[in-house]
């Protein structure tokens, strides 16, 4: 038999008992509309993950000094060497994959304008944070390296900060506020950029100069790690290396010893959180994916019992001429049809409930054109699966057997 006359013959059967065709279909179509579903969750939290990270700046290189070693023997936290400004001069003179460097200190404190307050954290940096962070003011302007050279008391705040002290459509540029007893002039607001990868408020902080924050609110002379930013995405780990072989060597330390700091990358970060994110996905994916199989099992159930009731109709058509490969052929196309419109029609269900997720729960999803394929050809693979067995065993018949049928 032509192929045309085979599709026919296999939407004719399957039209003759549509509930059960439908019902039949059903475990496809729950199936596909999960994987759906779950890989758009999925890919969707990892996008939004990496678009928090991208938040913490641009090609983003962190330095901390950590437990120093002795005879390789790690010695406890508090033996940490305390980095300093001779050891951040010496790397933006001497690496030249690093655009920009900034020391950091960072404290807590109480912020007061007239009769309300805030705690939030206070960092202390160079002008170049901005940069790295990709910080942009929404009014103001930056304080300057002259501002840190003379520790001159001003501050930058964010948008969460101004809430809470002034009022959500205040202009507070101009105006005094008291950090732990200690007045600041307040001359620039910060871009809102919501919470990082990390669940933290980006814009409850207040950025003031380094040297004033370290000397006039922290007495101390050591910084407490270094932020810094390659010349571009690709230089990352040169920059990396660079830092790490004038580090080491400011530090007295050989080759082959351990560095008594630690550098954390963006790339690093980016790579933690996607990684943990695509096992999550795989897990969605593989639980849905049981839904799947059910549906197959379910397929061969029915074809089983099609295969049961037509006895007679296939030795008929064996006995007017029809070879075994048609039969094979008609009953694997059947099942071909039931799993493929389960697709197609799980898949319009699945993009339905994934835009449901994102109006009820505002989740973030992504829909990506390999994840429609990849449902189709696992439905395909399914119904040419599972409605094989069913097919030989239809081909396999002995026409006067199946004549003789009742």
């Amino acid at each position: 038999m032509k192929l045309k006359n085979l599709l026919i013959a296999a939407l004719r059967s399957l039209a003759k008992n549509k509930m059960r065709t439908f019902l039949t279909m059903l475990g496809i179509i729950i199936g596909v509309a999960s994987v759906i579903a779950m890989l758009a969750i999925g890919q969707g939290s990892k996008q939004s993950i990496q678009a928090q990270i991208s938040t913490l700046g641009t090609n983003v290189l962190m330095i901390w000094p950590q437990a120093s070693s002795a005879g390789g023997v790690r010695m406890e936290a508090g033996s940490s060497q305390r980095m300093t400004l001779e050891d951040l001069k010496a790397v933006a003179e001497r690496c030249p994959s690093v655009a920009f460097i900034t020391p950091q200190v960072r404290t807590s404190g109480q912020l007061v304008n007239g009769n309300l307050n805030w705690r939030t954290s206070v960092y202390g940096v160079y002008p170049e944070y901005f940069e790295i962070r990709n910080l942009k003011l929404t009014s103001g302007n930056l304080f300057t390296m002259n501002d840190d050279r003379s520790a001159t008391k001003v501050c930058i705040v964010g948008q969460t900060v101004v809430t809470n002290l002034f009022g959500a459509d205040a202009d507070p540029i101009g105006s005094f506020i008291r950090i732990n007893k200690i007045p600041f002039k307040i001359i620039g607001i910060t871009e809102k950029k919501g919470q990082n990868a990390f669940g933290q408020d980006q814009d409850d902080m207040v950025i003031a100069p380094f040297s004033t924050v370290q000397k006039r609110m922290m007495a101390v002379t050591y910084i407490q790690s270094m932020l810094a930013s390659a010349v571009k995405e690709s230089m990352i780990p040169t920059a990396s290396q660079e830092i790490t072989d004038v580090l080491k060597a400011r530090h007295n330390l050989g080759p082959s010893e351990d560095p008594d700091f630690t550098i954390r990358t963006q790339t690093d970060i980016a790579t933690t959180a996607t990684a943990t994110s695509r096992i999550l996905t795989i897990l969605l994916a593989t639980l849905a994916s049981i839904s799947l199989l059910v549906g197959g099992i379910g397929i061969m159930n029915i074809m089983l019992v099609s295969v049961t009731e037509r006895t007679r109709e296939i030795g008929i058509r064996m006995s007017v001429g029809a070879r075994g490969r048609d039969v094979l052929l008609q009953f694997l196309i059947e099942a071909l049809l039931i799993s493929f419109l389960g697709g197609v029609i799980g898949v319009t269900v699945g993009i339905l409930v994934s835009q449901l997720i994102v109006n009820i729960l505002s989740w973030p999803i992504t829909i990506t054109a390999q994840s429609i394929f990849m449902s189709f050809l696992f439905s395909s693979a399914v119904g040419i699966f599972f409605g094989w067995y069913p097919a030989r065993k239809a081909a396999r018949l002995n026409p006067i057997d199946a004549l003789r049928y009742e």
